[in-house]
């Protein structure tokens, strides 16, 4: 070995032991002019021998070529978001379930019950990434994203200066996957800002934006220009367990080289707990760094996988946020903004105010009901609050403080985007026949789509990952291609050339072209995706997925009425005839029949579902016709009486009366005198027959789907099916697929590059198949 290599690798080793005492332990043992000397004498040697440079070189923090874009991750463990408490109760109740859920003794009058033991950790304000770590080297970061997907930040992760690129000492996990906080110091984020102001750039409104959009930048040269800071908080995927408890692994991973938070303490019980919680919060303004709340989590790991998750969340963890902060300022003016279903929403523009640390200049007003509620007038002094530390609000008016010259807020009579008539909705409230109207809390523009704002907002919902998933269509896109006269509803895209977009801002030949064949790629939705994309007032997924599933075609859902809708799962009246009315209108008919004429065709459509074959009675129909006072007992007698609703309609007085009581026999008389009632209800019985719903139509037997009752887990990578596609065929067939392993897992699909979890099922005996035996199993008959 020459001098230049031994002295480098001496160097190195001398570098990352400062870097670890000064970054993890908060122990620095040199003076910064003495690091800053060895890191010149290895950048030197380095220069003279490039053929000595190694990846995990203290040197090699500073950016390299910018990227063109992120490239997407998937978590082989999703990153959850955590449940969140607002006060001593929340905490309480945390703490009851955790022990319920463990099935710990209670206290009694005698004396406490047992204490679960809690990890104690700030909540810092910052960007939760993903760090991958292979034989002790760091070869991935990632954002978390939506928590199952998130973007390639490798190259940005590397110039954080506390991040390890090779991990100290020995021991570690072939595979370790490090989950922490990438956040900006409050000394780090005014340095930045004064540097911002000093070359004349942007100013970042505060240190969680300034830490986010920094590790996000696609030239990682800015991101190592930026004073980002990590600190660990727990584990991903790991292809084997080092300790017990979660404290324990942290520890760990101090020892290896990972920064953890200085205020991480262990709590016996939940007093301790508020205890923690208080005293951190009586000093969160003189902590180096922004935090929002405090993180508790179940220490012992095998308590925690007993809890297991919720949906969305684990049952062992909870974050306890901080009260909303509030603060005095002037309320400058109110504007209005119009939103893609027409809503007229007023905007509270502010006299500049920092609140929880972020400055805040505007304020949801929510709708003029609350406007009145407040009281507010421009001019006036107000409270604001950040609700959860999050969403701007305005709670209050100091009306001692109000200027003679305060103004009264008007809701505009025209649309401040498109001109039209701006109308208060009406509530209607149907109920046994009647219907109650009432003015609404939503002002509405009646421009529709010819309103520019709506235009634009019904696009970017029509194209979004959850719809039509049209890839290359961002909100900016979408404005310039409906101010350019190019779009003027969902079905004109579908219409577009390369000749019309090329030349538009940020697109070039191979964008257009990408555009186009995405667009293209979209042709065949899936039926519930195409409803949800259609934007339909109240309809979110979930919903669409029921009419999808039940109904099976877009011709029937068009069709409906309100009245046969809510046989459906979870389709209440109201949302009902929100449905009907929007298939009802002209215009929304035209754009659904261009979209069809341009090439759409909507997958999942055949028969009826099999459960709602014949699945109606006649004292179930005319129940739902609402006859004032008959209710489900009289209209049952109705049935039983007359046995059709022909017969019902044309019952004299006399033949009623034999089936209910005077009141309810003349109220049901009284209704279908009404023409008007008798066509209605007939027209809903017509449908019903006509969908096979009707108690006379064919009974379908409803099978049950071959893999009901089972859970399945999906790990490593599949590369004959996207893991969306495997976990799709896999729910369709009744199955739930699960992100981690227990005893109750059926089976495991272990792609290329499974870890921690093929582990474990290997540990627990479980059926595990590689990706082409999956293939197989499904390919069989029956599945």
């Amino acid at each position: 070995m020459t001098a230049a290599n031994t002295r480098i690798l001496e160097l190195r080793a001398e570098l990352d032991q400062h870097n670890y005492r000064y970054h993890v332990l908060d122990e620095p043992s040199i003076p910064d002019a003495e690091y800053d000397r060895l890191f010149r004498e290895l950048k030197a040697l380095e220069a003279e021998h490039p053929e000595l440079v190694t990846a995990d070189s203290p040197t090699q923090r500073v950016g390299s070529t910018a990227l063109s874009a992120f490239t997407q991750v998937r978590h082989e463990v999703p990153m959850l978001s955590l449940g969140n408490a607002f006060d001593d109760t929340d905490m309480r109740e945390f703490d009851r379930r955790v022990s319920e859920g463990l099935d710990l003794p209670a206290g009694d009058l005698f004396g406490g019950g047992a204490e679960v033991e809690y990890s104690c950790e700030p909540k810092l304000d910052g960007l939760a990434v993903s760090l991958l770590y292979q034989d002790g080297y760091l070869v991935r970061g990632a954002t978390r994203g939506d928590g199952t997907t998130g973007e390639d930040i490798s190259v940005n992760v590397r110039t954080v200066r506390n991040i390890p690129l090779k991990l100290h000492g020995s021991g570690w996990p072939a595979v370790l996957e490090v989950r922490g906080e990438v956040f900006m110091s409050k000394a780090g984020f005014d340095r930045l800002n004064e540097a911002q102001l000093a070359a004349g750039g942007k100013t970042f409104a505060n240190p969680r934006n300034a830490a986010a959009g920094s590790l996000r930048q696609l030239d990682s040269k800015i991101t190592a220009s930026r004073p980002l800071e990590f600190c660990c908080y727990g584990l991903g995927q790991v292809s084997e367990e080092f300790s017990d408890t979660h404290i324990g692994n942290l520890k760990q991973l101090q020892q290896w080289g990972m920064p953890i938070s200085h205020e991480l303490k262990l709590a016996r019980g939940i007093a301790d707990c508020l205890d923690y919680y208080r005293d951190i919060g009586e000093r969160r303004a003189s902590l180096p760094y922004e935090i929002d709340g405090v993180v508790f989590k179940v220490n012992s790991l095998a308590s925690q996988r007993e809890l297991g998750f919720r949906a969305r969340e684990p049952r062992w963890a909870i974050a306890h946020k901080f009260p909303a902060m509030e603060e005095l300022t002037e309320l400058l003016d109110v504007e209005f903004q119009v939103g893609r279903t027409g809503a007229v929403t007023p905007v509270a523009r502010l006299k500049p105010v920092k609140v929880a640390g972020v400055t805040v200049s505007n304020a949801t007003l929510h709708n003029m009901d609350e406007v009145a509620r407040l009281g507010l007038m421009i001019g006036d002094t107000v409270i604001i609050r950040r609700a959860g530390d999050v969403i701007p609000q305005v709670v209050q008016v100091v009306l001692e403080r109000r200027p003679g010259d305060a103004r009264p807020v008007h809701i505009p009579e025209r649309c401040p985007v498109c001109g039209s008539h701006v109308e208060r909705t009406q509530l209607v409230k149907r109920s046994k026949g009647r219907e109650t109207i009432s003015e609404g809390a939503v002002y509405r523009c009646v421009g529709r789509l010819a309103c520019g704002a709506q235009l634009k907002q019904a696009i970017i919902h029509f194209v979004s990952r959850r719809a039509m998933d049209i890839e290359g269509l961002g909100e900016k896109s979408v404005e310039q291609l409906v101010d350019e006269g190019l779009v003027s509803s969902p079905a004109d895209l579908y219409t577009l050339t390369f000749e019309q977009i090329v030349d538009l801002e940020g697109f070039a030949e191979l964008s257009s072209k990408n555009l186009l064949q995405a667009i293209a790629d979209s042709k065949r939705p899936a039926l519930a995706r195409f409803i949800y994309a259609l934007g339909i007032p109240d309809v979110g997924e979930e919903t669409a997925k029921v009419l999808a599933r039940s109904l099976a075609s877009l011709e029937r859902v068009q069709r409906a009425l309100p009245q046969v809708l809510t046989y459906l799962p979870d389709i209440g009246l109201e949302v009902a005839y929100e449905i009907h009315s929007f298939f009802s209108d002209a215009h929304n008919q035209q754009v659904i029949g261009q979209l069809l004429e341009r090439g759409l065709e909507l997958q999942d459509q055949g028969e009826l579902g099999a459960e709602f074959a014949a699945s109606t009675t006649l004292g179930g129909l005319i129940d739902k016709l609402h006859i004032p006072s008959v209710g489900p007992g009289g209209a049952q007698k109705l049935a039983e009486k007359f046995g059709s609703l022909q017969g019902v309609i044309e019952a004299d007085w006399l033949d009623m009366r034999q089936a209910l009581p005077e009141k309810q026999a003349k109220s049901v008389r009284e209704f279908f005198d009404s023409p008007d009632n008798a066509r209605a209800a007939l027209a809903i019985e017509a449908q019903l027959r006509d969908f096979g719903m009707h108690w006379q139509s064919e009974k379908k037997t409803v099978e049950g789907l071959p893999l009901a009752g089972q859970t399945w887990v999906l790990t490593g990578s599949l590369e004959l099916m996207s893991r969306d596609v495997a976990k799709a065929r896999l729910e369709s067939l009744g199955a739930k697929v699960s992100g981690s392993v227990s005893g109750k897992t059926h089976c495991v699909v272990a792609g290329p590059g499974a870890g921690s979890k093929l582990v474990k099922a290997n540990e627990l005996g479980l059926k595990v198949l590689d990706e082409e035996a999956f293939v197989a199993f499904l390919s069989q008959p029956g599945i």
